[in-house]
């Protein structure tokens, strides 16, 4: 029989289709046998200094931290917004949110806007991992829609457990019959603390598919109000007194527990070189609601300075990105979409994707990413170029800040540099011209700005948690 004969009987074998005719014969055996896996992990509220690798010193992260040192560490890693809805509108299509109105928070599922919902003329990165052939599933919070044509089974996902909402209790159902823990479709009447039950479903999902490429996004609702936990890992930290703190310590071991059994069941399935792993956070922590701290960064959730949108974010895929490494180019949550879809060969021409393929900029030091990065949040903005930071808080005064000197944004430089902010804005307003209006309106105001003090010592506000 001949080798044409041989190969088109092993795609018969294999169920796979004739288009694939085209790729050379050994490449596309390669291909066949395994195309990477990717694993996105969303953590809820977490401020930039809590992980032992990013600073923290009194709760132990031995799970997120492997994969900063198995991997890279973004130190200037952004997200699209400074709460948690737009954000994940920008992660799930690589898109600036405000393109197609995404830009606020809805509020809670009795109130929202009937409009609340990730826009139907937007394609999520699980439903283009669909086309391309992966198992996708997502555990944890959505938050990007409330009524069934905007939930995950119609987003691209093909299985869902977790909730629609913004926020969630962690023991039970709770209030409100619009935000029920859900199978699919279905409520489900779980009986575990939420975060282990997360953990549990992300373990199960990769056993149940560790044979064929899936992609997995795991966004958990810790380390978001409200505080609770129970006692095996409030246990965990006698020595914490406040007992605000000791809850939220209790939380973010929690979860790093299940996350640590995530890593574990890709490591023992022997998965790890064939597994894209990204972690990081949907914005800076709310300091004042639940202690979460964004040190040395000025802010917090819900504000464009960096404490607001500045996060954790870390990259591991073994055997193909360097470990240990720590990149300090701007970069930002948009990059996951291109950068995953890369990963697995399948970078859609029609995306128009605002977010870049990090992969090349990861294991060459060459290059940056982005020229500028843009953020949008009804009347604050802010635009980052270089070392340099314009942004207004929405009280009609502009700052600007040199990064580079001055990380905490204590300084502000706009009467001294009128040219750096008449650039700045030149560019804002040209990114700015291109976006449409909100379709609809946050129902909470952001929190009124804080004065910059001490890295590390931010004053903090009555603050309530911009569900």
């Amino acid at each position: 029989m001949s080798n044409t004969l041989n190969r088109r009987e092993f795609l018969r074998l294999a169920g796979i289709g004739a288009a694939a005719l085209a790729t050379p014969f050994p490449a596309f055996i390669a291909e066949a046998a395994r195309r990477p896996n990717v694993i996105v992990i969303l953590a809820d509220d977490q401020g930039y200094a809590e992980a032992g690798v990013q600073g923290g010193k009194d709760v132990p992260t031995p799970g997120i931290d492997s994969i900063a040192k198995n991997g890279v560490r973004f130190t200037d890693g952004h997200v699209s917004c400074p709460v948690c809805s737009p954000t994940r509108a920008g992660l799930m299509t690589g898109r600036y949110q405000q393109r197609f109105g995404h830009e606020f928070n809805p509020g809670p599922p009795g109130s929202a806007a009937d409009t609340f919902g990730l826009p139907l003329t937007e394609t999520t990165i699980a439903a283009r991992m669909k086309s391309a052939g992966y198992v996708t599933g997502l555990v944890g919070k959505w938050h990007l829609g409330y009524t069934e044509k905007y939930l995950p089974l119609d987003r691209g996902f093909d299985e869902f457990f977790g909730f629609p909402g913004g926020a969630h209790t962690y023991f039970g159902e709770g209030a409100g019959q619009e935000n029920h823990i859900m199978r699919g479709n279905d409520p489900v009447d779980e009986k575990e603390y939420l975060t282990d039950a997360f953990g549990r479903e992300a373990v199960s999902f990769i056993e149940r598919h560790k044979e064929k490429p899936f992609f997995l996004y795991l966004a958990f609702n810790a380390v978001h109000a409200p505080l609770q936990a129970p006692e095996k890992y409030l246990s965990r930290f006698p020595k914490i007194e406040d007992q605000k703190r000791r809850t939220f310590a209790a939380m973010l071991s929690a979860m790093d527990d299940a996350i640590g059994k995530v890593l574990d069941t890709v490591r023992k399935n022997d998965l790890e070189n064939d597994t894209l792993i990204i972690y990081l956070s949907d914005n800076g922590g709310p300091t004042a609601s639940t202690t979460s701290r964004n040190d040395p960064l000025r802010g917090f959730k819900g504000q464009v300075y960096e404490g607001g949108h500045r996060i954790p974010y870390m990259m591991q895929w073994k055997g193909h990105l360097p470990a240990g490494k720590v990149y300090t180019k701007s970069v930002i949550s948009l990059d996951i979409a291109p950068t995953a879809l890369a990963a697995v060969g399948a970078e859609p021409k029609d995306a128009k994707f605002d977010g870049v393929n990090l992969l090349p900029f990861l294991t060459s030091d060459s290059g940056t990413p982005h020229e500028a990065l843009y953020w949008r949040f009804g009347s604050q903005h802010a635009i980052r170029k270089g070392d340099w930071k314009l942004l207004a808080t929405g009280g009609g005064v502009t700052e600007l800040y040199n990064l580079a000197d001055d990380l905490s944004e204590k300084t502000d430089l706009a009467s001294q540099k009128p040219d750096k902010v008449k650039e700045l804005s030149e560019l804002y307003d040209k990114w700015n011209s291109e976006l449409i209006a909100p379709l609809w309106h946050q129902q909470r105001a952001a929190p009124k700005a804080n004065k910059p003090g001490k890295a590390g010592k931010q004053k903090r506000n009555k603050q309530q948690p911009l569900t």
